[in-house]
């Protein structure tokens, strides 16, 4: 039987699977066979030709605990000693490293696809670097994805168990050495969250870069607020050669528009039970993954835990030779049992931006944020606009309308002297909705320079017209444009057993209409910062009823708001709105 959690699920039919070797990439097209690829071979123009020789066991069949076969791929080194296996798990095709899309993709991000072998499943390692440094790779067609057996289920213990399952046959193959790793980016790190918590007994490692942890707080309503937008992009991927089933995340996003149901529920990763050593990679920048990677980091029960924070994006970041071999020095103590110093890796290595050509990384520290870091709070006054060290005396009420420009309001300050901010900010907002019962805030902290600029910066290397196109008001996740937050108010609850001071987290369990006259507490975290401002720059925060900064990813609309009448925001006296920052003492 299926996990019972598939009961709660809405399923509806899959996508068709087009097994013509195009569309799904060149060694899409389904034999079950034991082969060699030979050095030199290159698997489709533009990608790099293999640099040794690699085994290739394709289609091969694997049974999981309720009798369904789900179909993968392994990439071997041609040698007889017993090897560790790197596996990349989630819905994305196994053979589907030469497939238009995603060769377009890497195109447009300026990655171009030399970097690529053509054997790397979207996310996951390359096979073909790892082969060579004495590792196994096993790319998995997720259950009901194209000609593996069952339904497709999306985020939860039903996907952590078929990996599970697999886990322990790679551990009985005759060429492991019994020792098995996750890796991988996006959905390849937040299934290891699910996965290792299951603690499957010969999974030794994980390296998650950059991947949510809670499919209801980091995708589906995040702040509180809609998108099914960007799921329906995911769910894209959900093809089926089979006729199979997918769980359509979208339409229970609708059904089920509460966390405490069991369905979301079982979409929560308890990170806290991963108790293998785990290589944490993050950023400030990805505005779908960066909440639920730091959230994560903070919970994690792992004994032996590192954590990256990198100033690019998770892609060109992941595959970048300087990452591959940091990350080969992971694997290499774990898995291969090689005395090279991983153990003295400090536990934290942060970046510093500046948004100026000057960023800093590697960065040393015991924790995030270090000690030295501190919450210095800056009051907002309606009266001139700034950003204060004391409030007002005299509260102040200041209105902006959604349905007007401008629809916001900001408040800002210029700095003196240097300042460095680093760890979680957030904002105490006192507001009232008029006309209306309710109002969805989103809050956005600039940096501006002393000529009046406000500044940003791409994480990736495309930097073209067409990519200052999209991101100018979207594609949120390809430039860095400051913290950022949100919060439907009707959302406002917060959860008393997770709630800091610093860090507030909300409980998403019930709904809580604005009445008249009605000022309410908002307390909305932001993305965590690291950022320098120098002398006669200027920190401004904005709340606005949209998203400023946009969508995702090109092509994607954003959340569905659902703004009318007039937002009042209150400062000063007992009323006293404010931006909470962490300086650096």
């Amino acid at each position: 039987m299926m996990n019972r959690i598939t009961d709660k699920m809405i399923f509806k039919p899959a996508f068709g699977y087009i097994d013509n070797g195009i569309e799904h990439g060149v060694l899409s097209p389904f034999e079950t066979k034991d082969t060699v690829l030979k050095k030199g071979e290159q698997i489709a123009p533009g990608f790099k030709p293999l640099d040794c020789d690699i085994r290739y066991l394709k289609d091969i069949p694997v049974k999981l605990r309720d009798g369904t076969t789900i179909y993968t791929d392994i990439f071997l080194p041609v040698t007889e000693e017993k090897v560790p296996v790197l596996i990349g798990w989630s819905p994305y095709g196994k053979s589907a490293g030469t497939a238009p899309r995603y060769v377009n993709l890497f195109n447009m991000l300026g990655m171009g696809n030399a970097w690529s072998s053509g054997l790397t499943k979207f996310e996951a390692p390359d096979p073909a670097y790892w082969v060579q440094h004495g590792y196994a790779v096993c790319n998995p067609d997720a259950r009901g994805i194209a000609h593996s057996e069952g339904d497709i289920t999306m985020i939860g213990s039903q996907e952590a168990e078929d990996c599970y399952d697999l886990i322990e046959w790679l551990a009985e193959q005759d060429w492991s050495n019994h020792k098995t790793a996750l890796s991988g980016t996006s959905y390849l790190a937040f299934s290891q969250w699910f996965i290792a918590a299951l603690q499957p007994p010969h999974l030794t490692c994980i390296s998650p870069t950059e991947g949510l942890q809670d499919a209801y707080r980091d995708l589906a309503y995040i702040g509180g607020i809609p998108d099914p937008n960007f799921i329906h992009r995911l769910q894209v991927n959900h093809v089926s050669a089979s006729g199979a089933n997918r769980e359509d995340l979208a339409a229970e996003l609708e059904a089920y528009p509460l966390a405490d149901c069991e369905l979301w529920k079982d979409k929560i990763a308890d990170v806290s039970k991963i108790n293998v050593p785990a290589y944490v990679v993050a950023s400030y920048s990805n505005t779908l993954h960066t909440m639920g990677t730091f959230r994560s980091w903070r919970s994690l029960g792992s004994a032996e835990k590192w954590l990256r924070i990198h100033d690019s994006q998770e892609w060109p970041d992941y595959y970048s030779t300087e990452s591959t071999e940091d990350l080969r020095r992971f694997f290499d103590y774990y898995l291969l049992g090689k005395k090279n110093g991983w153990e003295k890796t400090p536990a934290v290595r942060y970046s510093l931006l500046d948004l100026q050509g000057n960023n800093r990384t590697g960065l040393v520290a015991m924790s995030f944020p270090p000690d030295e870091s501190e919450p210095q709070r800056y009051y907002m006054s309606g009266r001139t606009r700034t950003l204060q060290p004391t409030p007002d005396s005299d509260e102040l009420a200041v209105r902006y309308f959604p349905d007007a420009l401008p629809c916001r309001v900001s408040f800002q300050t210029t700095f003196e002297k240097d300042i460095t901010f680093l760890g979680y900010p957030k904002v105490k907002l006192f507001m009232e909705a008029e006309k209306t019962d309710d109002m969805d805030v989103f809050v956005w902290v600039q940096k501006i320079d002393r000529l009046g600029n406000v500044l940003s910066e791409f994480v990736v290397p495309n930097r073209n017209a067409a990519l200052q196109d999209f991101t100018q008001d979207g594609a949120s996740a390809l430039r860095y444009k400051g913290p950022n937050g949100r919060l439907r108010a009707s959302s406002r609850n917060l959860d008393t057993a997770l709630s800091t001071d610093e860090i507030p987290a909300y409980s998403f369990d019930r709904i809580e209409k604005l009445s008249e006259k009605e000022i309410v507490e908002l307390d909305i975290i932001l993305s965590p910062i690291g950022m320098v401002y120098y002398a006669g720059d200027t920190l401004r925060v904005m709340i606005s009823s949209k998203d400023e900064i946009g969508s995702v990813m090109p092509g994607t609309p954003g959340c569905i708001t659902n703004n009318k009448g007039i937002h009042i925001l209150y400062t000063g006296g007992k009323h006293a709105s404010y931006l909470q920052m962490p300086v650096v003492k």
